[in-house]
């Protein structure tokens, strides 16, 4: 199955209120041969913050993307710029050790700070402050422990615990017990700083092909042998070969699809709510909950109600988008009952069983990290960065990152997609009784 071609029609964007607010111009696809040092496969954050960091360094790079630059989850997302890892401090320490917790924060630190840099960069502005909106007093005391522990530990004093009322004045909703404000994250328009990390990695002097799918790759079987990247028009031969697919891989390396599983979410945005409805988010923060399928919202400048929600067993993007996302935009907004859904989409990010980002090295010249678990607006350009240093032969950080053990999902990448099933029917359930 292809989900690059599943469920959008070629070369287009979806019908996203993002894609809306941007006029973008198709470049021109790789026809015939052509040669780089390096060879990244997919214009996303990931593909373009690499892309962007090796042209600095004078590498000749070359970026080969099926769609449209921000295609896929970087143009889809809900813009949130987050702290920390996917999984919290006190997880990362059982598993891995205090050291290499502290590590992973700090590394993750320096996300946030590269993605609001490369925002700046680009003129794209970045708006401060997210919410973690706990549903019972178990989450709740969890928060606090996880906030008192940053501070005192990890030098982030930026998280400050809010109760009921006091979440239910930042959210304009009482549908949560309390929960807590990060004021180090932030939140973002995710294909205008995807758009805009294009044009910087091309003002370094890498070269975009659009409309450019990799239908396989022969990777380079000893040392001063370039690999070769073959699309249904042309052939780039290149010294390094960086995948930065994340959920549309599909069959270009078998060990990584065996540990990143493709999801579906989607999201609504409203009509421009205007000076009604002022109660909802009056700070502009954005939000996230505890739920496993999780609902996730902020407001756009235009004072568009954005939420992200909602879990389906299959691949294929439901017909009515908005049916699916509206009940659960209704169980925290019921006020917004009748107010128009002005735009609704879908899109495919990718999973891993911890939900730790799967770093790896595919070939002795190729590198790639993907599975972002829904963290990866962050985590994404931190990662592109890591994959440039490590070309450049200074590879320390990028192997932290590759460190962390990501298992394959049981039965690899043949049984995904039955366990895609399963386990969004069984998490789906779960979530709509509170567990």
């Amino acid at each position: 199955m292809n989900l690059l071609h599943l469920n959008d029609r070629p070369g287009a964007y979806p019908p996203s209120l993002y894609a809306a607010e941007v006029t973008a111009d198709l470049r021109p696809s790789l026809m015939g041969e052509a040669r780089a040092d390096v060879a990244v496969v997919g214009a996303g954050y990931t593909g373009l913050s690499a892309a962007l960091h090796l042209a600095r360094r004078g590498y000749r790079v070359v970026v080969l993307e099926a769609q449209r630059v921000g295609f896929g989850a970087s143009g889809r997302n809900g813009g949130q710029i987050g702290s920390g890892q996917r999984q919290d401090v006190d997880w990362l320490e059982a598993r891995l050790g205090p050291q290499m917790a502290r590590r992973l924060w700090d590394l993750a630190e320096e996300a946030k700070a590269l993605t609001r840099q490369i925002a700046s960069e680009a003129g794209v502005p970045v708006r401060e402050g997210i919410a973690h909106a706990c549903r019972n007093r178990t989450e709740i005391d969890h928060a606090r422990q996880m906030a008192d522990h940053l501070a005192a530990r990890y030098d982030y004093p930026h998280v400050e615990m809010l109760d009921r009322d006091a979440l239910a004045h930042a959210l304009g909703s009482a549908a949560y017990e309390g929960g807590d404000l990060d004021r180090g994250a932030g939140h973002v328009q995710p294909l205008s700083l995807v758009l805009g990390l294009a044009r910087l990695a091309e003002a370094a002097g890498a070269v975009i092909h659009e409309r450019s799918e990799v239908a396989r790759i022969d990777h380079a079987s000893r040392a001063g042998q370039a690999s070769r990247i073959i699309t249904d028009q042309g052939t780039l031969r290149a010294d390094h070969v960086i995948l930065a697919c994340n959920g549309y891989l599909g069959s270009l390396d078998r060990g990584i699809a065996a540990r990143v599983m493709p999801i579906n979410n989607y999201i609504v945005a409203t009509r421009p709510l205007g000076d009604d409805f002022p109660e909802i988010l009056p700070e502009r923060i954005a939000v996230a909950d505890t739920k496993f399928v999780v609902n996730y919202w902020r407001l756009d400048d235009q004072r568009r109600l954005v939420f992200g929600g909602g879990e389906t067993v299959t691949y294929r993007f439901p017909r009515d988008i908005a049916a699916v996302v509206r009940p659960h935009l209704l169980a925290v907004y019921p006020q917004l009952d009748g107010v128009e859904l002005t735009h609704a989409w879908g899109g495919t990010l990718a999973i891993t069983m911890n939900r730790m980002p799967c770093f790896a090295r595919p070939a002795p010249n190729c590198l790639s990290a993907s599975g972002f678990s829904g963290h990866g607006v962050a985590l994404a350009h931190l990662a592109g960065r890591l994959m440039a240093e490590a070309v450049a032969g200074q590879a320390e950080r990028f192997d932290v990152m590759a460190s962390v053990p990501v298992r394959p999902f049981p039965g690899g990448a043949m049984l995904r997609q039955p366990l895609l099933v399963a386990g969004m029917a069984w998490y789906g359930l779960r979530d709509r009784l509170g567990f």
